[in-house]
Order: C-alpha cells, then structure tokens, then sequence
C-alpha cells in the first residue's frame, strides 16, 4: 500500500471517518480468485463477510448508482464494474482508493477524487 493511501487512512481513523466498501467489489474479489490472480486466506464470501464484521460500511449499489454508471463523463472506464465503482464514489462523494489504472486516469481527469494504493 502507498505512504499516501496509509496516511489516507490513519487521518480517517483519527477523524472518526468511515470506511466503505461497493458489493460490487465481492464479485471482482470472486472474480479474481476464481482466475487465479489473487489469494486469499479463507474462501471470498468469508473474507467480504469479515471486512463488513470489522466495521467497513457496505456501500449503496441503489439503482439509481447503477443508472449514473451508465453516464459517466469525460472518457470513463469501460469496465462495468469499474463504472458502478466510479459512480458510487461520484454520488456517495466518497474518494476511492483503487490501483486500478483506468479509474486513476478518470480521476485525474477530474471525475473522481481518487488515490492510488
């Protein structure tokens, strides 16, 4: 993780902030560990059960999210999931912390308030 996304953090625990996390986000770890590009310690849905039971918010995946992901501006992330992960943090006004390229560009476009990890 980045000295930046750690301080993100530290200064939200210090702020009594919360931490969200997108339902979208149990199917993309599904996803990954399916393909085999990521592993985890236990099986995805246990693992997503035990960041909500830490105490990270499940975020709103409302229709009304989903209908903004298809009218994001500017050149969005083609991704779908990406999208949904874009509108959340754009209507939720949440600032994400992702590695992923294409929602770091988006962001640096001006459409997102983003930080990499």
């Amino acid at each position: 993780m980045s000295d930046e996304a750690r301080a993100a953090l530290d200064d939200l625990d210090r702020s009594g902030g919360s931490l969200a996390v997108s339902p979208i986000t149990a199917w993309e770890v599904g996803i990954l560990v399916a393909r085999g590009r990521l592993a985890l310690s236990r099986d995805p849905t246990a693992w997503f059960e035990a960041l909500i039971e830490a105490g990270v918010e499940l975020a709103s995946m409302a229709p009304g999210i989903l209908v903004a992901s298809s009218f994001l501006p500017g050149p969005a992330p083609r991704d779908p999931a990406d999208r949904i992960l874009a509108a959340t943090a754009r209507i939720m006004n949440y600032r994400l912390m992702t590695r992923d390229k294409g929602l770091l560009e988006f962001a640096s476009a001006g459409h997102l308030d983003a930080i990499a990890c």
